[in-house]
């Protein structure tokens, strides 16, 4: 029987201080269902060369972690992944700053990973590879002889050709995904996406009818396996946490008032400067609510040397202040901001203790807060989900009132609507997205990928694709040069 080996930037091990992200969920649910190996990055930087990994086992997962050099992990880490390949991929241009120190940094990591990774690996191993911080990675390890299916999943959206073709190093990008057996997306946009690139590089014929993609020797699959969430599970925290000090202190606070939550990592990819405009717009434009409603925002801090991240930290705080200096009352603060974690089942309390669930993000893979919503509330009084039409998840979540985050009217109007819907209504959007939850729940997941992974057989020959510079024309690239760049 195959063992399952999953690669992230970041190892993140339960913990009992932090609620754990969508892309640790998923990892996690896998490994524990199947048991295996979990690698990545533990945090630590060093000066001098990284050593073996550390490998910890803990309820049947094995977390094996390493090291990285400072210098190259900043370049890496804060440097091309996130002011690169984030907001390209998120559609963000004014936030991107290429380069070609950081691509190398970028390229150094991912060999890191290949070498300290191939030590560790057993003659059955299905590897399974997440996020855009590690692109490369199948084809540093096809390159030191890796054989065995390696599968890829992007957590975050995949761009067009015409937004991606900004990437210098576009080609390569692509080429680089190709070494995979088996590409996941998130969505149908983001495969559409994926799918414009590999036809201005490789031509339409290298796009099967069956879906799968010819290049040369290599038969690549890529499909759309939507992340899901386990609801029983959130359905139990829910109701654990509901009645424990935490969240009864919070609900008592209310003191009769309706609660809308925010639950999200602060990033400007989120949309929330633009929901507490959307906010300030609802109380001007329905002044009867003053005083009926709280709207409490989570917003853990994230990237904080990234300087986009702390521009939007200030211009969050500024927006809370000034609306709460408008509308505030000596009972009543009308935004509660806070910067802070707190455990996952705190969180599934909050939820289900919500009216109002407000997940507007500017672009989002999926975006599992709007499915934990949901799956946390009460069935016989459900709270109504607003979510954002940029957000993947709203293309399974077509019950929720859609909105576009960036018109403060539009949503402005849908809180107003959640406030008044009635309990027939509620109930059926309620029920409706709690059936799609369950047919694509976590577990489904996790099944759908590996199965794919473990189904995968190379077509191709053991050399990897000729990777070249993107400042040739595509069909150069095609024919290309017969050599990588390190």
């Amino acid at each position: 029987m195959s063992r399952l080996v999953c690669v992230s930037n970041r190892i993140s091990p339960p913990r009992k201080s932090a609620a754990p992200g969508g892309l640790a969920v998923g990892i996690l649910s896998a490994l524990k269902r199947t048991g295996g190996l979990w690698f990545g990055w533990g945090g630590e930087t060093v000066d001098q060369e990284p050593g073996d990994p550390e490998i910890h086992i803990r309820e049947g997962v094995s977390y094996a972690t390493i090291e990285l050099r400072a210098k190259e992990f900043e370049l890496y880490y804060n440097g091309y992944a996130n002011q690169v390949l984030w907001p390209l991929f998120h559609y963000f241009l004014k936030g991107m700053r290429y380069s070609a120190e950081q691509r190398d940094a970028y390229e150094n990591v991912n060999r890191t990973f290949a070498q300290k990774l191939l030590p560790l690996l057993e003659a059955n191993d299905d590897i399974w590879v997440h996020d855009y911080h590690l692109m490369p990675l199948a084809r540093r390890l096809r390159e030191l002889g890796v054989q065995r299916p390696i599968g890829f999943f992007l957590h975050i959206p995949f761009p067009n050709i015409e937004m991606l073709r900004v990437l210098p190093t576009y080609a390569e990008l692509l080429r680089d995904l190709t070494c995979y057996d088996v590409i996941g997306f998130q969505t149908h946009n983001d495969l559409r996406g994926f799918h414009s690139g590999i036809e201005h590089l490789f031509g339409a014929e290298a796009i099967r009818p069956d879906g799968r993609l010819k290049i040369g020797e290599r038969v690549v699959r890529a499909e759309v396996f939507p992340i899901g969430v386990d609801v029983d599970a959130v359905q139990q925290e829910a109701i654990t946490a509901l009645p424990g000090e935490v969240v009864r202190r919070m609900t008592d606070s209310l003191m009769g008032r309706s609660l809308m939550m925010g639950v999200d990592r602060l990033d400007y990819s989120k949309g929330l400067v633009e929901r507490f405009s959307a906010y300030r717009h609802f109380l001007e434009t329905y002044p009867d609510n003053l005083g009926r409603i709280t709207y409490i925002q989570i917003a853990p801090l994230s990237r904080t040397d990234v300087k986009a991240y702390v521009e939007i930290r200030q211009s969050l705080e500024q927006a809370a202040g000034q609306t709460n200096g408008r509308f505030a009352d000596t009972d009543w603060t009308p935004i509660r901001y806070l910067n802070r974690n707190f455990p996952h089942a705190t969180l599934m309390g909050f939820l289900r203790a919500a009216q109002v669930g407000l997940v507007t993000p500017l672009r989002d893979g999926m975006n599992l807060v709007a499915k934990e919503f949901v799956a946390a509330q009460d069935e016989s009084d459900p709270g109504v989900l607003i979510l954002s039409n940029l957000a993947g998840a709203a293309r399974e979540l077509s019950a929720a009132l859609l909105v576009n985050p960036y018109d403060s009217r539009a949503v402005g109007h849908a809180i107003q609507a959640a406030l008044s819907m009635s309990l027939t209504e509620r109930r059926e959007r309620h029920g409706a997205m709690l059936q799609v939850l369950r047919r694509n729940d976590i577990a489904s997941w996790t099944r759908r990928f590996v199965e794919a992974l473990q189904e995968s057989q190379r077509e191709s020959s053991p050399e990897p694709p000729a990777r070249e510079t993107s400042g040739e024309s595509p069909m150069r690239l095609v024919r290309g040069l017969q050599s990588y760049r390190a």
